[in-house]
């Protein structure tokens, strides 16, 4: 049994919530002092997360912090059929090492949010708050291809076929492959296999969370809840925060680089960051004079609590230093070179700032990248460097000294 705090329901509730299926029945559960279990699945498919993923990871810590079970699944086997969720393509598929090579990390940046204990090996190791299950256990275990065949009879190819992606790919001469179609009913399965009492998803997840419900059902086991949250844009402000699109920020993320990034995010952002990623009062945010000043607030408290209160104070020095009073910032990389003159654009390339002499080029001409504190959009020339030093920025965030060697 859990002591009731009806403090603690109210934030499980409604904080950062967009739906709950069966919010009396919850509400119920979370009133019965029943130690619950809450589900959650990560399929490991990069090796970072990054601030979107914090989302559910925040809302499983307020579970855990009301004494409940929280229940992470790492979807070992269902990465490597990857979730058709948003896709309008089927998903490249991964190998065991890549799979094995993305779980490494997982857990341990999972910890800076979850109540995670370790054993004397390093391993995380399961308690009343926290439960941390594979699910290639069961799908890969000695019964075969037994779960899977269980699976497949508890959804009809009437009900898949229905999912908004696979319709969409179908009416347009797309296909769906067997596999992709199986993924929703496997990650169902995954709530029978650890008696979930709850799952938390984003709201793109609610056909797989529901399918969730439609399993246990088949299987004779009582009917999860549901809470589904809102899906994080990336810095863009437009798409989902996501690594393939190149918008999000990572929880290993250099603090400055953090920092930097958050004060990048439009203005229309601010709040549901506030909201989703921190525990900051949001109406006291509002009272604050404008938005720069907001997104400063936002952003010390995003790296305070994945970096301590120090980085989070030099991160803005360094912030304030290089954007407000237009320095430059301290610990500039630096490139060794033995050539007095370089061809412009090969300077932007083999110091790492451009991928190709093609994007140094473009960067050059669009006047974003300045020489010694002037832009030149002269792709054609070269450039002197000296013992001292040349300084090349390109964009906000971006510098590099290029130096003689001596």
């Amino acid at each position: 049994m859990v002591e009731i705090d009806e403090q603690k329901i109210k934030e499980i509730l409604n904080k950062g919530v967009e739906e709950i299926i069966e919010k009396e029945s919850l509400l119920k559960k979370l009133q019965s002092g029943k130690q619950l279990r809450v589900k959650f699945g990560i399929d490991p498919t990069a090796p970072d997360l990054h601030l979107g993923h914090t989302v559910p990871l925040r809302k499983l810590r307020q579970f855990q912090d009301a004494g409940h079970t929280a229940v992470l699944i790492i979807g070992d086997f269902t990465a490597r059929i990857g979730d058709p969720t948003g896709r309008s393509e089927e998903r490249k598929t991964f190998t065991t090492e890549e799979v094995k090579e993305n779980m490494k990390e997982y857990l341990k940046q999972a910890a800076k949010i979850l109540d995670i204990k370790y054993n004397l090996f390093g391993k995380a190791r399961n308690t009343k708050k926290l439960e941390v299950r594979y699910n290639g256990d069961w799908f890969f275990g000695k019964e075969g291809l037994g779960p899977i065949m269980a699976v497949a009879r508890s959804a009809t190819i009437n009900q898949v076929i229905q999912r908004a992606e696979f319709k969409k790919r179908l009416d347009e001469g797309g296909s769906v492959s067997l596999i992709e179609s199986l993924y929703p009913v496997m990650q169902g399965y995954d709530s029978v296999k650890v008696m979930a009492d709850v799952e938390i998803g984003g709201s793109d997840q609610k056909f797989n969370l529901l399918m969730g419900r439609q399993v246990q059902k088949h299987f004779g086991k009582p009917e999860q809840d549901i809470i589904t949250l809102p899906l994080l844009e990336g810095i863009d402000g437009v798409k989902k925060m996501s690594k393939s699109m190149g918008n999000y920020i990572a929880l290993n993320e250099l603090p400055k680089d953090m920092f930097g990034k958050i004060m990048s995010i439009p203005d229309n952002l601010i709040l549901k960051y506030c909201e989703l990623l921190t525990d900051l009062n949001v109406e006291r945010v509002k009272k604050t004079l404008n938005p720069r000043d907001q997104k400063a607030v936002l952003a010390k408290e995003i790296v305070k609590m994945y970096h301590g209160e120090k980085e989070a104070e030099k991160s803005e020095e360094e912030f304030n230093r290089v954007f407000r009073d237009k320095e430059k910032p301290t610990n500039i990389p630096e490139y060794i070179t033995d050539k007095k003159e370089i061809f412009y654009p090969e300077a932007l390339y083999v110091s790492g700032i451009a991928s190709s002499m093609t994007t140094a080029k473009r960067l050059i001409e669009d006047g974003a990248v300045e020489i010694d504190g002037e832009v030149d959009k002269n792709w054609k020339k070269s450039i002197k460097i000296d013992r001292d030093g040349t300084d090349i920025r390109v964009g906000k965030r971006t510098f590099v000294r290029i130096k003689l060697k001596k």
